[in-house]
């Protein structure tokens, strides 16, 4: 971390570098300053930038900094924050630790790759901030531990980019799933099939783009080269940042697997796999993948592919509880029940599709400025929410890495040693993972 008089002295830099004054927006002035919340981004390309413009849409907020190791990026997000509010964003970083070391922060939004959410969250709450962060929470299952023991230990309030757990029409399902009427329940089938989302092809490596950090976007990942296919969205269906499909959507799906059927950690994971579409092209995250979790008396079936759409029940995403008397089924869409008809028979009535109000991610911030306020750490996607599924997603990429049915006690494999090597981070020096 910088020290105060760095962080002081590089401010005045950067603000008289760009000609920014920090002024208030026009929403955010007509709030009492024991209201106001000011906010800095980190990672402003993607899904970190959505989540502002989200936190922007509430008026007791401002932007107070910008972070992205794109200059850009970083002008682009720039123009489009003064659009939305009047005023540039008080100050812009191209180093993460700069944010956070401004005392005038109170919330900071990690939305980084996924090799970096651990770092920033951690030492987000170290100083004090309150954080919304993007998910896989973490990479890895250590990176969960470690954030989750932040989180407690500042008494930070956290909340996990995990938006469909604010959207009413997931809630609606689960308390129909645990009803009963479904009668019991085999399998859970959840599915992610993105025909939207192609393959790379393979590309040579090139210089650095002129006004990229490269060294600072590696960070605690290996050394390589800069080869844009492992360079802003594309960098997910690599191992050094990311999980692929595994962790991009199955966070959000298999949350709701858990959920549902009120179940925590397997007891067994199984997973076959590849590159059977795209055998040749730049991702080292697999293509197809089906992953079985063993728990008592049911499995947690999860299927994914990119290029193509064909998923189950006519969806290309979602999630199918197959019961005795029928089957649930949800997507970000809605809900619906398909009766089991035997002998020509249903078993129950069918529930016609009720839709969603896609209203998920506004009411997520909603939720995390409400308990901001109020200092209630239970989110809706709470820090130990998101450590949950995250670790619940990594371990099924380890059994697709490792080729073999893992035995799981909760926080170690008890049959392979071997796979036991996933669990913790090998970060790049000068990084280390942090010790809290």
């Amino acid at each position: 971390m910088t020290s105060r008089r760095e962080f002081v002295k590089n401010t005045a830099l950067t603000t008289a570098a760009i000609g920014l004054v920090p002024t208030l927006s026009g929403l955010a002035a007509g709030c009492a300053p024991s209201d106001r919340i000011n906010v800095g981004l980190i990672g402003c390309n993607g899904m970190g930038f959505s989540d502002l413009n989200s936190f922007l849409k509430n008026p007791q907020v401002e932007c107070l900094a910008l972070c992205d190791i794109d200059q850009n990026v970083l002008s682009k997000r720039t123009a489009e924050v003064e659009k939305l509010r009047g005023t540039k964003p008080a100050h812009l970083y191209k180093d993460w630790r700069n944010l956070i070391d401004n005392k005038d922060i109170d919330v900071v939004i990690v939305g980084t790759p996924d090799h970096w959410h651990c770092l920033q969250m951690v030492a987000a709450c170290e100083a004090g901030k309150d954080v919304y962060c993007e998910k896989p929470i973490g990479r890895t299952i250590e990176e969960c531990n470690l954030m989750i023991k932040a989180a407690q230990k500042y008494k930070r309030v956290v909340q996990v980019g995990q938006w469909q757990r604010s959207d009413p029409h997931w809630q609606d399902a689960v308390n129909f799933i645990q009803s009963g009427q479904l009668g019991k329940i085999r399998l859970v089938r959840v599915f992610s099939y993105q025909g939207w989302c192609p393959s790379i092809p393979v590309r040579p490596d090139e210089p650095v783009p002129a006004g990229v950090d490269y060294d600072m976007w590696l960070g605690p990942a290996t050394s390589r080269p800069f080869n844009r296919n492992r360079f802003h969205f594309t960098f997910r269906w690599f191992w050094d940042y990311a999980g692929g499909l595994m962790t991009d959507w199955g966070v959000h799906l298999l949350d709701y697997a858990l959920y549902g059927m009120g179940v925590t950690a397997p007891k067994s994971i199984m997973a076959m796999g590849g590159k059977y579409g795209y055998p040749d092209d730049a991702c080292e995250t697999p293509d197809s993948l089906q992953t079985i979790y063993e728990f008592d008396g049911f499995n947690v079936m999860w299927d994914h592919a990119i290029g193509i759409n064909d998923g189950a029940y006519g969806r290309n995403h979602g999630l199918g509880f197959v019961g005795e008397n029928g089957t649930l089924v949800i997507d970000r869409g809605g809900w619906e029940v398909i009766p089991e008809v035997v002998d020509g028979k249903s078993r129950m009535e069918a529930v016609p599709l009720k839709k969603g109000l896609d209203q998920g991610l506004d009411n997520h911030v909603k939720n995390h400025l409400e308990c901001i306020k109020s200092r209630n750490p239970n989110t809706n996607a709470s820090i130990e929410i998101g450590a949950h599924i995250a670790k619940f997603s990594a371990l099924g990429n380890i059994a697709y890495r490792t080729g073999k049915k893992l035995i799981w006690d909760g926080t170690k494999f008890t049959n392979d040693i071997d796979a036991n090597s996933y669990l913790v981070p090998n970060y790049r020096e000068p990084w280390n993972l942090p010790k809290v």
